[in-house]
């Protein structure tokens, strides 16, 4: 097999699963509305990351490793449930707290309460979670990327059974293992990108109590997801 060859093979497969909407949607998603556009794109940049750093490690033989042994694997998903757990239960504590101090403040009916609801929710007439995207750098956003895509064991897993299919000829199997990476994290640099320049477009031209009711949904639904998903890998290490 020929380099362009493997390389539009792969490509192939993982345009569909970057279409497919799951994990890593969901909390590029949730970062552009409730933060920023950029803090959106540096999701996808740390996503990136672990792509290319999952494709490294399948071309050297590592992830051989994490599919021979069922105690690495256990061990890596339980680490990536627990992770997902905490960021999961965060948001929707978060959400939950926003909600309860803007009825307190409509409660009060006065007009210092009703702003400090305003500025505890992040009213969208500046874009949904403005006030945040000054307290959350953007290397938060690309950490929360990275540690998202590592630390599930599922992502190394594929990669071992899909990148030796797509082995070319007189290419050295790390450097191939980081070439098919890189195609995937292409794949998901276009279409995540666009989510993410799309979401942070909408939410500004929300009015602002639906801004606020938006931000507080967004953290729900996304700490549902990661809740979920959190579940799944502690089952999958106990089977």
């Amino acid at each position: 097999m020929t380099l362009p060859q493997a390389l539009a093979g792969f490509a192939a497969i993982v345009v569909v699963l970057t279409l497919v909407p799951g994990l890593d949607t969901a909390v590029v998603l949730r970062g552009a509305l409730n933060h920023s556009r950029g803090y959106g794109l540096a999701t996808v940049a740390g996503i990136f990351t672990g792509l290319i750093i999952w494709g490294a490690a399948a071309g050297a033989g590592a992830t051989a490793v994490l599919a021979a042994s069922r105690t690495a694997y256990r061990l890596l998903s339980l680490a990536g449930a627990l992770y997902l757990a905490w960021m999961g239960g965060g948001m929707l504590l978060r959400s939950f707290h926003r909600a309860s101090r803007g009825r307190t403040a409509i409660d009060l009916g006065t007009g210092a309460a009703q702003a400090e609801s305003a500025s505890a929710d992040a009213p969208l007439t500046t874009g949904v979670g403005a006030a945040d995207a000054g307290v959350a750098p953007l290397w938060r956003g690309w950490l929360t990327g990275l540690a998202t895509d590592l630390l599930n064991p599922k992502a190394g897993v594929f990669y071992l059974a899909t990148i030796p299919q797509f082995m070319a000829v007189g290419v050295p199997p790390l450097l191939m293992g980081v070439l098919l990476a890189a195609v995937h994290g292409l794949c998901c640099v276009v279409w995540m990108g666009a989510l993410a320049v799309g979401a942070s477009w909408i939410a500004p031209r929300l009015e602002s109590g639906a801004g606020a009711a938006l931000e507080r949904w967004t953290d729900r639904f996304t700490g549902g997801v990661l809740l979920g998903f959190g579940a799944k890998l502690a089952f999958d290490a106990r089977v």
